[in-house]
């Protein structure tokens, strides 16, 4: 382990995404937990050119930086369905990992996640999924409003996450690379259940809507049960009117969120909370709480360096959180093509 702040934790970047360049990057060069230290691509040309636009003076291919022993930490942008190669790579190199999300592909097993998280465990090393949003504070504020009975006891949670249409090729409609819809944007409203109701669901159903062409997920629909009668709801979409929300029904109100998975860093959101001061239509309030611009990226990089450092202990454990969410993932897909319900305690 790193001495407390003795050094920052120096990160390679595996993989020159969209997110690494736009979000990823400049969270790692403004935290004082965090260096960067070597961007690596598939071609020297594409590490090159990232290197320059962020002043990074190392730069190469994927193997280069598993094999730099400068680094401490690596982020893992590529395609979902080589992340675990990738990510037994890094461990096998005793690197911390922070993975993009989805972690693993829908179809993976538990058995081979597991195999995943003990080979990391054996090699001293730990790893994250990127969640990014969980980090925001307006999520801090549903909570509390939670806790302190506004909205009375929960029912339901619905979230919903969609946006235009990405261009023909990319490679969210490449599903030998681990494409569709569920892994990249489904897959928020599903992890906001689980964080809302500080639980894991019995149960999954799922459907979805195919890409004729690529035979990718495009669209769908799941229902997620969870104990003392809550369910949730989650829908996603490529190629609709964006929307990133969620809404959480209780005995005595609504809680509801419109911007609360990609939130800009210089973004204001806003908590809105509806409630009665009498059990009528006329006693119905709304109330908006205002929750200051944050980066969660930011929150997220320093949240993952201060757990490996020592500074500071997470409020979740990062390896059962992935293996859970990747459960419950696995539960989508054998829904989907089973057209059942599927009890979480029978997928392995």
């Amino acid at each position: 382990m790193l001495d407390k702040l003795e050094s920052k934790i120096k990160f390679g970047i595996i993989g020159c995404s969209r997110i690494a360049k736009r979000s990823v990057i400049p969270a790692i060069l403004k935290s004082k937990f965090a260096e960067l230290e070597m961007i690596g691509s598939r071609t020297q040309e594409k590490s090159k050119e990232f290197a320059n636009e962020f002043n990074c003076k190392k730069y190469g291919t994927y193997d280069d930086v598993i094999s730099d022993d400068s680094i401490d930490a690596v982020y893992i942008s590529t395609p979902i369905g080589t992340h675990k190669e990738w990510v037994m790579k890094a461990a096998s190199a005793g690197k911390h990992i922070y993975c993009e999300k989805s972690f693993f592909p829908q179809d993976i097993t538990q058995e081979t996640a597991k195999e995943v998280i003990e080979h990391a465990k054996q090699n001293d090393v730990r790893m994250m999924e990127g969640f990014m949003f969980r980090f925001h504070p307006q999520h801090q504020k549903v909570k509390e409003l939670i806790d302190d009975k506004k909205i009375g006891d929960l029912f339901s949670f619905n979230g919903s996450f969609g946006f235009p249409a990405f261009p023909e090729g990319d490679i969210r409609y490449n599903k030998e690379l681990g494409g569709g819809f569920l892994n990249d944007s489904g897959c928020y409203p599903v992890y906001a259940s689980r964080m809302i109701f500080n639980d894991e669901p019995l149960a999954v159903f799922h459907t979805n809507i195919l890409d004729p062409k690529t035979g990718v997920d495009v669209k769908g629909t799941s229902l997620l049960i969870y104990e003392n009668e809550k369910i949730a709801t989650v829908t996603y979409g490529n190629g609709n009117y964006y929307q990133a929300k969620y809404e959480i029904w209780g005995s005595d109100g609504i809680i509801s969120l419109d911007r609360a998975y990609s939130v800009p860093p210089d973004f204001t959101t806003n908590v809105s909370l509806q409630y009665n001061i009498e059990n009528n239509w006329d006693g119905r309030r709304n109330k908006i709480f205002e929750i200051n611009p944050t980066d969660h990226f930011l929150e997220m990089i320093d949240t993952f360096c201060m757990e490996i450092n020592g500074e500071k202990k997470a409020s979740f454990n990062f390896e059962q959180e992935l293996l859970n969410q990747s459960k419950i993932m696995s539960a989508h897909y054998r829904s989907c093509s089973s057209k059942e319900m599927v009890w979480l305690d029978e997928v392995s």
